[in-house]
């Protein structure tokens, strides 16, 4: 048996995948319309909330987790894992647990080229979340011999993830002059990896998962806007910003950063359907004859 604990945008396509397989799988949700999300997909489902609701109701025991579910905000601290890897002492350990971390955790690396070696210097509260979950999640794993992988994600698109209200809004971008170094991974790539990496990734590894092909990001909101046929958002200095775009656009607006995926690639034999922006965006946009 599998267990996606956090079974949303992400664990639907890895459960469908799994379902598709012949191969059990039970997605863990906290509302009733994603219960209805995954029953839809034919998979079964288990509603808790991860921040009040007991988790011994989890039979993990010798299975296979994988957790995709954020760390509640806000604060640095990721208290629901505490909790969960409490659970697996009384209940039992998974054999193995793949979990989905951001590459938020490197912080500001002023444009480099990072891969898995690169020190982690979180400096935003969702990093910080997530790095308190990763250090609990090694701790377990050498304490009770259980394997972990962790994937370091970029950001999601994909043709129903993209910001194209922010677009049709006019909200304004930093200047294509300065606008910091960004990442990127489309979701059906990203399901791939994390099947992959349940099935064959060496235990303790880690990965940077993200197409490979930076760029910044404004360019990433100009690109959508052409390939949607939407007017460019206006552009703004960069000492402006505070105060014209929203706190979380401006803690990313403060990092920059160029990740290598060399190793999910070599490690992995990932090769990913959607390698470039531009790949991801003919597909959701197909060229009209």
């Amino acid at each position: 048996m599998t267990f996606i604990i956090g079974c949303g945008y992400v664990g639907r396509r890895v459960a469908a995948a799994l379902h598709l397989r012949g191969e059990p799988v039970t997605g863990i949700v906290r509302t009733a319309d994603s219960a209805k999300a995954v029953a839809a997909l034919g998979v079964a489902w288990l509603r808790l909330d991860l921040e009040h609701d007991a988790f011994d109701v989890l039979p993990c025991a010798g299975e296979r987790v994988f957790h995709f579910a954020p760390p509640p905000g806000p604060g640095d601290e990721d208290p629901t894992m505490a909790r969960l890897l409490e659970a697996f002492d009384r209940t039992g350990h998974p054999r193995r647990l793949v979990y989905i971390s951001t590459t938020g955790v490197y912080g500001d690396c002023e444009g480099a080229w990072v891969d898995e070696s690169w020190p982690a210097r979180p400096v935003a509260e969702r990093a910080l979340r997530r790095w308190h979950a990763e250090q609990q999640l090694r701790r377990w794993s050498r304490d009770s011999g259980a394997e972990l992988v962790i994937l370091r994600v970029a950001g999601i698109y994909a043709c129903d993830r993209l910001p194209l209200a922010r677009i049709r809004d006019a909200h304004p971008v930093v200047s294509m002059d300065e606008a910091p170094w960004s990442n990127r991974i489309h979701v059906d790539d990203l399901a791939k990896v994390c099947l992959t990496a349940m099935d064959r990734a060496p235990a303790g590894a880690l990965y940077n998962v993200c197409d490979g092909s930076p760029s910044t990001m404004t360019d990433y909101f100009c690109r959508v806007a052409d390939a949607a046929g939407l007017p460019r958002p206006p552009q703004i200095p960069l000492a402006d910003a505070p105060g014209r775009v929203s706190a979380g656009m401006l803690s990313y607006l403060r990092e920059s950063r160029r990740l290598s995926n060399r190793r999910m690639c070599d490690e992995l034999g990932i090769q990913l359907r959607f390698p470039t922006l531009a790949d991801g965006l003919d597909d959701c946009f197909p060229a009209k004859g």
